[in-house]
C-alpha cells in the first residue's frame, strides 16, 4: 500500500495541474515528492527537536483587574494580585516578575515577610500560600487549604511568624508562616463579644496587633464591633459597639489611639483610656445642612494615619464624598494639619498604600510617598512637597491607553534605531513629575549575555502607534505617533450628523508594516485607509499627498451548482450585509445609500502643515465608496523601500501604489489577476433593480471555496449568525436557535425610526479589528474575518449605539455555539480575498533565467499568484519613467487560505528582500554627500551572485505549508499542518544562534505550537499551549527572529515567550532578582523618661502561645498545649508546595505531579484516619466517664434498704 501511494503521488506530481503546485493528497510530512527538479538538492538541516522549548519569559503592561497591594519596607519591592490569580512582584525597572496561581482564584490580600524573601497570598478560594522571593522565579513552598470557614482578612506582625486568619464567620485563626500548620489558639467570635450580644457581629474586616503592646489584638468586625483582645489572658480588655459600619483602621504610631472609616463617610478617633464614645468623629468632605445634621457621604474605604517628626501628622483615605454630585471622579483625600488636598483619579481606587521611612509600628512613621492602584493605572504619590506630585512610572503601564489593536515584533533591528526613536520621543514627554527617584527600588538586574535589539509596535483605537524597546526583556516606551493628525477633524456642524454616521474609531489601526532599514512605516486603518511614514530627524513643512483608489468587483465568486439553485432564497433573505464606518460626509441621511459614491471614509488635510521629527506623513492612500457601497477593509499590505511600491488587497482585488512618484499603477480584481489561467468558474453578476441592494451581497470576509469535508471541520469552530434589523425576524429566527441569547425589550427609539433590540450580547458595528460578534455568536468565520480585518459590519446597525470597551471585550471573549445552519447560506455569500502580499527578487515564470522583482499574492482560495514587475534601476529614471506590471498565468495552489511567503536559497539560507538604506530626506543638503538611494539587495547585484542557481519558495496557509522550487514551480514538500484545526499565525524565523537556523513557526487556533523545520518541513514541535479563548490572542500572536513571540494576554498585557531551547537555559541569569540580603533596620532607643512616663513596648513569646509541632503526620502540642491546644484537623488541610523541586518539574513534571497527588491523597487519608482516632477516644472517655459514674452510684446504692430509695 505505501509503495502504491508513492506511485499515486508521482503520477499527481507530473500532471499538469500539480506543476503548478497543487497535488492531490500531499505526501507525508518531511517526505519530498516524486516530482522532478532541476537538481538534486543537498540541504545540510541544523535544527533538531531538541532545539526547542515553550516558556513564558516576562509579562509586560499593567496587572488586569487588580485585587490587592502590598508593599515591603525593607526590601522595596511592590505587588499587586489580581482577580485571575496573577501576582505581579515589581522592583527597580528590569526587576518585574509574574506569578500564578493554579487555581485562578482571585487574590484578596498580600502579606510580604518583611525582609525575609517571602510573600503570603490569601485567594477566593480560602487558601493561603507561602511564595518563595529568594529565587528568580518565585515558586510556592506551602498552601493551607480552609474548608469550613471563608477568609476575610489577614494580618502579618513585623518580625512575627504567626499569621493572624480572620473569617467570614467571625472567627479569627493563627498559622506559622514557616511550617504553614494551623495552631490550636482561636478567637472564637461568641467569645470575642459579650455573652448579652444578640447579634452577629459579621466578618472580620481588620485585625492588627497594637504598637504598644504585641500581646494585645485589635479586631474590627464589619458591623462596627471593635474588641482589643488580650492573647495572654484570653479576654477582651474592652469591645466598642459602634452604629456605622467600619471598614478600616489605623493606629497611632504610640499605641494609645487609634482611627476608624465608616460606611456613611466619617472618621472616628478612638482613645484606649475611654472607649465608651469617640472623642472625634469627623465628616472630612460632608457639609452642614439647615438642620444640622451632615450630608449623607460615600464610604471612606481605607484611612492610613501617619505620624512626623516635624510636621503634622497625616491622614489620608479614599472615598467619602459627599452624594450631592453625580459623576463624581473617584478621589485620595490627604489631610495634613488643616490642610485638605484632593487628588482626582481617572479610574476608580482599588487600594493605596503609605510608605514610611521605618518598618515599625511603633515609632514615628515619617510617611514620603503614597501608593495608588487604580483599576486601570499605578500611580505613587510624592508626600514630601506640599503640591503632591507624582513620580514618573518607570514601568510599561499605559500599554492600554487606547485599547491595542493589533502588535508587532521585531528582532535584531538595527543598533542605531533605537537611540535615535528615543531621542526623538524624550521631547514629547510630559513634565510635572517630581524629581525624587522611584521609591519602588528594590531587586537587582543586569543585561544579560543574550542582547540584542528588539522592538515592539502597539497599534490602538485611537489610531496612535507606540514604538517600545524591548531589548533584553524589558519594555519602555521610545516614540508614540498619532494617525489622526493626518486627517481633519469633523467641524461643529459636522458633529451632529455625523454621530449616527461616523465610527466610534475611525482612525483605529488594524496592522501595520515596517522596514527598519529605510524606517519606511506604513500603517492600515478601520476607515480602509493607509498612511505612508517617512522619518526624518528634522521638522518640515510639507502636505500631504492623498491618492484615491475606485475598487470594486462586478463578479460573482466560485457558485456551485447546489449554490445556484439557492441564489433565490440567498437573495430574499434580506440579511444585513457587512459594512465598515460611514465617512465623515455632508451627504444627507436619505440620500446616503444613493447619492454617496467616489468618496473617502476620511478627509485628509488639505494643506501645508508643519511635521515635528520623527515620523512624517507622506501618502495617505483611501479606498472610495462605490454607488453607495461602503469600501471594504484592507486584508493585506507590504511595502519594499527598494522597489518604491506599496501593495494593498481586499475582497475586492489588488492595488499596487508608486509612494516614489504617488501614482497608482495596478487596480485590478482577484479575477482579473488570472486571466486565463482562472481555475474556477465564475459566474458574472444578474442584473439588479437598484444598487442599494448591492449591499445584500458584500463581501463578508474571506472566501469560503472549501471542500465539504473542511466545511465539517469548520463548523467545529461556530458558525456565523446571520444579522436582521428587524425586531419580529430577529426574535423568530432566536427563537430557532436552543442557544439564542435571551434579549430584552428596546431601550431606546432609534433616530431613523426602526427599532433595535438591546441584549447583552447584541450585534456589532465595531471594527474588525476587535470585534467579531454579530448578536454575540461567535464563528470560525468570524474569527477568520476578524483576523484578516474583513468587514463585519451592518450597514444600518452601524448607526446604533455605541459600546464602551469593557462591553465590546466582554462580547469578543464570550465563545457560544450558533445556528449550525448558518454557515452554508453565508458560505455562499463570500469573494475572494487578497489575504497575503510579498514583494521579492523572484521569478514570474517558468522560463525565466535570472531573479527579478516580482509581487507574491495570496488569497483566500489557496490561490497563489506571481506578478512579476519591470522597475528601472538608474535613480533618475526610477522618478520620471514609470513601473510596469504584467501579471502572468502563474497559479499556485494550497489549501485554506495563504497566510505567509518567504523564500531561500539552495543552501537552506534565508534571503531577505531588498531595501534601500535610511537617508533623511528633509536634512539640509550637503553638496559634498549628496543624498543618493542606497539599494540593498536589489535584483542586478542579487541576480549575479546568486540568483541563477534558483531558490525555494515557502508558502503557509491555514491548513497546510508547501516548498516549491523556483523557476521551475515544482513543489518539493508538503505537511499537512491540521487537519481539525486551522492556523492563525504563520512566520518564518531564524534561531540567530544557529547556521542554517530557519524554520517555519505556526499558531493554531485549537492553541498548539507548530514548528517545521526548512526546506524539509519536518515537524520540530507541536505542544498544545494556550487554548484560544478569545480573540485578542488571535489578532496579536506574532513570532520574530531568535525564537521569541508574544501576544496580549489581557487588554492590558503582553506576554512574551520564546520557543528556544537555549533561550529558556539562559532565561534565569536574564531575569532580575527579587531578594538582595538587606540588614533589617534597628529599632530607634526610646529615652529614659520617654519609657517611664510614656509606657515602654511590652513583648511577649507568641511561640509559647501559638506553638505546635508536626510529628508522624500528627499534630502534637509542645511547649504551650495547656495554651494551645490541638487545632481541628478538618478545618485546613496543609497542601505542600513544589518550590524546591522547581528545576525537576520541567524534566519529570509528570512524575512529580502523580507523585504530589498521591502525596496529597495519602495526608488527606491520615488526616481522615487522625479524625476517626480523635472521635474514638473521645467516644472511650465518654464510656469510661459513663462507667465510672454507674459504679460509684451502685456502691452508693449498694448497702441501702428497699424503703430507702
Amino acid at each position: 500500500m505505501k509503495k502504491f501511494r508513492k506511485v499515486l503521488d508521482g503520477l499527481t506530481t507530473s500532471s499538469p495541474v500539480n506543476a503548478g503546485g497543487s497535488p492531490a493528497c500531499g505526501s507525508a510530512a518531511g517526505t519530498p515528492t516524486a516530482a522532478p527538479t532541476p537538481r538534486e538538492l543537498d540541504i545540510q538541516e541544523t535544527l533538531m527537536s531538541e532545539h526547542f522549548q515553550i516558556c513564558k519569559t516576562v509579562r509586560h503592561g499593567f496587572p488586569y483587574q487588580p485585587t490587592a497591594l502590598t508593599f515591603d519596607p525593607v526590601q522595596k519591592i511592590l505587588a499587586i494580585g489580581s482577580r485571575s490569580g496573577g501576582v505581579r512582584i515589581l522592583g527597580r525597572p528590569g526587576v518585574d516578575c509574574f506569578c500564578q496561581h493554579e487555581s485562578g482564584a482571585a487574590v484578596l490580600q498580600l502579606q510580604f515577610l518583611i525582609n525575609e524573601g517571602a510573600l503570603v497570598t490569601a485567594c477566593a478560594d480560602d487558601t493561603l500560600h507561602l511564595w518563595n522571593l529568594r529565587q528568580r522565579r518565585p515558586a510556592i513552598l506551602h498552601s493551607l487549604k480552609f474548608n469550613r470557614e471563608r477568609i476575610t482578612f489577614c494580618h502579618l506582625p513585623f518580625q512575627s511568624k504567626w499569621l493572624y486568619v480572620g473569617t467570614e464567620r467571625g472567627n479569627t485563626h493563627i498559622v506559622n508562616v514557616e511550617s504553614f500548620i494551623l495552631s490550636g489558639y482561636v478567637i472564637m467570635w461568641n467569645k470575642a463579644i459579650e455573652l448579652s450580644t444578640k447579634t452577629h457581629p459579621g466578618p472580620i474586616v481588620h485585625l492588627s496587633d497594637s504598637p504598644k503592646d504585641e500581646g494585645k489584638l485589635l479586631i474590627g468586625f464589619e458591623s462596627g464591633t471593635i474588641v482589643m483582645w488580650d492573647l495572654r489572658s484570653k479576654r477582651a480588655d474592652f469591645r466598642i459597639y459602634y452604629d456605622e459600619a467600619i471598614h478600616s483602621v489605623s493606629w497611632h504610631h504610640e499605641g494609645r489611639q487609634f482611627m476608624c472609616s465608616h460606611s456613611d463617610g466619617s472618621l472616628s478617633m478612638w482613645n484606649l483610656r475611654n472607649t465608651a464614645k469617640p472623642f472625634q468623629v469627623t465628616f472630612p468632605h460632608g457639609k452642614s445642612q439647615r438642620d444640622g445634621r451632615k450630608e449623607s457621604c460615600k464610604p471612606i474605604l481605607k484611612v492610613e494615619y501617619k505620624t512626623c517628626r516635624n510636621s503634622e501628622s497625616f491622614v489620608i483615605f479614599s472615598g467619602g464624598l459627599s452624594y450631592d454630585k453625580a459623576g463624581r471622579r473617584p478621589t485620595l483625600t490627604i489631610m495634613h494639619g488643616k490642610a485638605i488636598t484632593v487628588l482626582e483619579m481617572d479610574h476608580p481606587i482599588v487600594e493605596f498604600l503609605v510608605l514610611c521611612e521605618t518598618p515599625y509600628l511603633n515609632e514615628v512613621q515619617e510617611p514620603y510617598a503614597a501608593v495608588v492602584l487604580l483599576e486601570k493605572d499605578l500611580i505613587v504619590v510624592d508626600l514630601t512637597q506640599s503640591s503632591f506630585p507624582i513620580f514618573e512610572n518607570p514601568y510599561p503601564m499605559d500599554i492600554h491607553e487606547s485599547p491595542v489593536t493589533c502588535t508587532a515584533y521585531f528582532a535584531d533591528c538595527p543598533p542605531d534605531i533605537i537611540p535615535v526613536l528615543y531621542s526623538i520621543g524624550a521631547k514629547h514627554k510630559k513634565t510635572g513629575y517630581s524629581h525624587k527617584e522611584w521609591p519602588v527600588s528594590g531587586g537587582t538586574w543586569t543585561v544579560g549575555s543574550q542582547s540584542y535589539p528588539e522592538i515592539i509596535i502597539t497599534g490602538h483605537a485611537d489610531g496612535s502607534i507606540k514604538f517600545w524597546d524591548a531589548t533584553a526583556i524589558t519594555l519602555q516606551m521610545l516614540y508614540k505617533l498619532k494617525t489622526s493628525k493626518v486627517f481633519e477633524k469633523p467641524k461643529g456642524s459636522e458633529t451632529a450628523r455625523g454621530a449616527e454616521l461616523v465610527e466610534e474609531d475611525p482612525y483605529a489601526v488594524q496592522m501595520v508594516s515596517w522596514c527598519p532599514q529605510s524606517r519606511i512605516f506604513c500603517v492600515v486603518g478601520i476607515s480602509a485607509h493607509i498612511i505612508l511614514y517617512c522619518f526624518s530627524r528634522h521638522d518640515s513643512n510639507t502636505a500631504i499627498t492623498s491618492l484615491e483608489v475606485r475598487l470594486q468587483c462586478e463578479v460573482e465568486d466560485v457558485i456551485s451548482p447546489s449554490d445556484t439553485e439557492n441564489a433565490v432564497c440567498l437573495m430574499d433573505a434580506g440579511g444585513h450585509s457587512p459594512q465598515p464606518p460611514s465617512p465623515r460626509g455632508n451627504t444627507p441621511d436619505g440620500a446616503r445609500d444613493g447619492a454617496r459614491d467616489s468618496i473617502p471614509c476620511l478627509k485628509v488635510k488639505d494643506r501645508v502643515i508643519r511635521m515635528p521629527p520623527g515620523y512624517q506623513a507622506e501618502l495617505v492612500v483611501q479606498l472610495l465608496w462605490v454607488d453607495g457601497e461602503p469600501p471594504q477593509q484592507i486584508t493585506s499590505l507590504d511595502l519594499n523601500s527598494a522597489y518604491g511600491l506599496l501593495a494593498l488587497g481586499n475582497c475586492n482585488g489588488l492595488v499596487v501604489v508608486d509612494y516614489l512618484q504617488k501614482t497608482i499603477i495596478l487596480c485590478m480584481t482577484t479575477l482579473e489577476l488570472y486571466g486565463s489561467a482562472d481555475p474556477f468558474q465564475r459566474l458574472t453578476r444578474s442584473p439588479r433593480k437598484n444598487r442599494q441592494s448591492t449591499s445584500e451581497f458584500c463581501m463578508r470576509g474571506l472566501s469560503n471555496f472549501y471542500s465539504d469535508s473542511k466545511k465539517r471541520i469548520r463548523t467545529s469552530y461556530q458558525s456565523l449568525t446571520e444579522l436582521s434589523d428587524n425586531q419580529v425576524s430577529l426574535d423568530q429566527e432566536r427563537s430557532k436557535s436552543p442557544t439564542s441569547v435571551a434579549c430584552s425589550s428596546p431601550a431606546y427609539t432609534d433616530p431613523r425610526g426602526t427599532a433595535e433590540p438591546v441584549c447583552n450580547l447584541r450585534a456589532s458595528h465595531y471594527s474588525p479589528v476587535f470585534y467579531l460578534l454579530d448578536n454575540g455568536y461567535p464563528s470560525r468565520r468570524a474569527m477568520l474575518q476578524q483576523l484578516h480585518a474583513v468587514s463585519m459590519y451592518s450597514h444600518d446597525e452601524h448607526h446604533g449605539t455605541t459600546y464602551t470597551w469593557s462591553e465590546r471585550e466582554s462580547r469578543e471573549n464570550s465563545f457560544s455555539r450558533s445556528r449550525s445552519s448558518s454557515v452554508s447560506s453565508i458560505d455562499r455569500d463570500t469573494k475572494e480575498a487578497v489575504t497575503t502580499l510579498h514583494f521579492a527578487e523572484s521569478y514570474g515564470r517558468r522560463s525565466d533565467v535570472l531573479p527579478a522583482p516580482c509581487l507574491w499574492v495570496g488569497t483566500s482560495l489557496g490561490l497563489v499568484l506571481i506578478v512579476p514587475m519591470s522597475i528601472p534601476t538608474d535613480e533618475q529614471e526610477r522618478m520620471e519613467e514609470p513601473v510596469t506590471i504584467a501579471p502572468t498565468s502563474t497559479v499556485l495552489m494550497l489549501k485554506g487560505s495563504v497566510l505567509r511567503f518567504s523564500f531561500l536559497d539552495c543552501t537552506g539560507g534565508l534571503i531577505h528582500s531588498p531595501h534601500e538604506a535610511w537617508r533623511d530626506t528633509h536634512a539640509p543638503d550637503d553638496p559634498e554627500r549628496p543624498r543618493r538611494r542606497r539599494l540593498v539587495n536589489f535584483s542586478p547585484c542579487f541576480s549575479q551572485e546568486a540568483g541563477g542557481d534558483g531558490h525555494l519558495a515557502v508558502v503557509c496557509s491555514e491548513r497546510q505549508a508547501k516548498v516549491f522550487f523556483m523557476p521551475s514551480q515544482a513543489c518539493l514538500y508538503v505537511h499537512n499542518i491540521t487537519e481539525s484545526s486551522f492556523v492563525l499565525r504563520a512566520d518564518v524565523v531564524a534561531i540567530s544562534n544557529i547556521s542554517n537556523s530557519v524554520c517555519l513557526a505556526c499558531f493554531c487556533a485549537n492553541g498548539h505550537i507548530m514548528i517545521l523545520s526548512l526546506p524539509s518541513l519536518r515537524p520540530l514541535l507541536d505542544v498544545h499551549y494556550l487554548p484560544l479563548t478569545d480573540m485578542r490572542i488571535a489578532r496579536t500572536f506574532c513570532f520574530t527572529n531568535g525564537g521569541q513571540a508574544l501576544y496580549l494576554s489581557s487588554p492590558t498585557e503582553i506576554q512574551r515567550i520564546t520557543y528556544s531551547q537555549e533561550m529558556c537555559d539562559n532565561l534565569q541569569e536574564m531575569l532580575g532578582e527579587l531578594f538582595t540580603p538587606t540588614d533589617t533596620p534597628e529599632a530607634q532607643n526610646r529615652g529614659f523618661l520617654k519609657g517611664f512616663f510614656g509606657g515602654n513596648t511590652q513583648t511577649f513569646d507568641r511561640e509559647e502561645l501559638y506553638s505546635v509541632l508536626m510529628t508522624q503526620r500528627r499534630v502534637c502540642p509542645i511547649v504551650g498545649e495547656a495554651a494551645a491546644g490541638k487545632a481541628s484537623r478538618s478545618l485546613a488541610q496543609h497542601i505542600p508546595g513544589q518550590g524546591s523541586v522547581e528545576g525537576v518539574r520541567a524534566a519529570a513534571g509528570g512524575a512529580v505531579g502523580e507523585l504530589a497527588r498521591a502525596r496529597i491523597a495519602l495526608d488527606e487519608r491520615g488526616q481522615r484516619l487522625g479524625e476517626l482516632e480523635e472521635r474514638t477516644a473521645l467516644m472511650m472517655a465518654s464510656a469510661e466517664t459513663f462507667s465510672k459514674h454507674a459504679h460509684e452510684l451502685m456502691l452508693k446504692c449498694k448497702d441501702k434498704k428497699w424503703y430507702q430509695f
